[in-house]
């Protein structure tokens, strides 16, 4: 076989094995878990909810000078939050939810930079995130200390250098995985019976366990926490 054919064979195996990962990330991502009725109801309703570009907006009726911006777990749908972060925005606090690359986090981690130069109007940021997105939130806060007072993670534990008295970690009780990885002390609330998916509405999680309170119940609780860690 000439030289020229052999490139050419060499190049057309690798577009085929291109192709074929191509093909099998495009698969994978577009696997993921949708947002339950009642979350998309949130939406539909809600007043004071608006969409720009790849954010979610809920604004409080208040005037408040504070947002939380959210990032979502891995491969979940965006819009699965909306219950809880409705909660969150009624005690007083804005929320801007982050509509990630083909729903994972890892893929635009400092999102966060473009929604605060976005949003003027806030002084006060705070991070956070579930799992994955609670990951590269804390990323983005341990990256740049100087634009966000606080992180709130749920499902996740602390990623990268931020100090653990300036985050608040909240995890359900059945999910080990995320207390095994809990080695510092500070602003640790455990839901009892709570598990890894409720904090959104979008139905059990491959290899979690059943919770033993409602979502609305672990939710509640969550919202509870925030709020007291925010008034510190």
């Amino acid at each position: 076989m000439s030289r020229r054919k052999k490139w050419l064979a060499a190049g057309g195996a690798l577009l085929l094995i291109l192709a074929v990962l191509a093909g099998a990330f495009f698969w994978y991502v577009s696997d993921y878990y949708r947002a339950e009725d009642a979350a998309l109801e949130v939406l539909a309703q809600g007043s004071g909810i608006s969409q720009q570009d790849n954010l979610t907006i809920l604004s409080p009726t208040v005037s408040t000078d504070t947002a939380i911006i959210f990032y979502p777990g891995a491969k979940v749908e965006a819009e699965a939050y909306l219950p809880l972060l409705d909660q969150i925005r009624q005690t007083g606090v804005a929320c801007i939810l982050v509509h990630m690359p083909f729903h994972m986090a890892i893929f635009d981690a400092n999102a966060a930079e473009e929604v605060i130069a976005r949003f003027p109007e806030y002084q006060h940021w705070y991070m956070a995130g579930h799992s994955m997105g609670g990951a590269m939130a804390s990323k983005f806060a341990s990256d740049h200390p100087n634009l966000v007072d606080g992180l709130i993670l749920m499902g996740a534990y602390i990623y990268g250098d931020y100090p653990d008295e300036k985050a608040l970690t909240i995890y359900g009780s059945l999910n080990q995985s995320v207390e095994d990885h809990i080695d510092y002390t500070e602003n640790i609330v455990e839901i009892e019976g709570g598990n890894h998916a409720q904090f959104g509405n979008y139905g059990p999680q491959k290899g979690d366990l059943p919770a033993a309170i409602s979502s609305e119940e672990q939710q509640r609780q969550t919202v509870e926490a925030i709020e007291a860690f925010l008034r510190e």
